[in-house]
Parts: C-alpha cells; sequence; structure tokens
C-alpha cells in the first residue's frame, strides 16, 4: 500500500463507489425476484448479477486486478465455464428430464 496522501483518497474513494454499486445490485436482485420471471431466464439473470458483483469483489477488495499475467487464464476458463452454465437451463428446457411419468403419459392420450 501507498501511504500518499492522494493514493489513500484514490483508494477509499474507489471502495466507496464498489460499495455502492454492490448495493446497486442487491436492490436490482430484489427488484428483479419480484418480476418472476421463467426459471432458466431468473436463472441466467441472477448468474449474471452474481458475476458482476463477484468481479467486483474480486477485483477491487481481493486487489485481484494488479494480477494480470495469471488472472487472464482463469478469467478465459471462468467464461468459457460460465457461458456452459448459462446454456444449461435453456438446453433443458425441451427435454423431459424430472417430468413425473404419469403426467407424460396423459398429455400424450
Amino acid at each position: 500500500m501507498h501511504s500518499d496522501p492522494a493514493e489513500i483518497k484514490k483508494s477509499i474513494r474507489t471502495y466507496g463507489i464498489v460499495g455502492g454499486l454492490l448495493l446497486v445490485f442487491t436492490a436490482i436482485t430484489v427488484g428483479v425476484n419480484q418480476v418472476h420471471l421463467a426459471v432458466p431466464l431468473a436463472i441466467m439473470v441472477a448468474l449474471i448479477i452474481a458475476t458482476m458483483k463477484g468481479s467486483m469483489v474480486a477485483a477491487i477488495f481481493m486487489h485481484l486486478n494488479h494480477e494480470k499475467k495469471w488472472i487472464y487464464g482463469a478469467l478465459i476458463l471462468t467464461v468459457v465455464l460460465f457461458i456452459a452454465v448459462l446454456m444449461l437451463p435453456m438446453l433443458s428446457m425441451s427435454d423431459t428430464i424430472g417430468t413425473p411419468t404419469g403426467i407424460a403419459r396423459t398429455v400424450e392420450h
């Protein structure tokens, strides 16, 4: 950490902005919960909001924004896996996994 007063004020301002943004994203999370979206869309929105909040915490409060070289590999892997996780609810909407057999039979007849 720097002991320069200007750097300290800059750090405090950054922490305040990120703290405020985390509060805003928490309010957005509560607001989206009140809308009652379809389950796959709700999962996707929740994951996007959680990713934004987690990225801010990791970058600023955990000081990972200074670790450029090692972070890029983990970031690319995370983005690929995140996209795969986002696609799972959408891909599973058309299958009948989890549908009770009695309901499936009554729909077919």
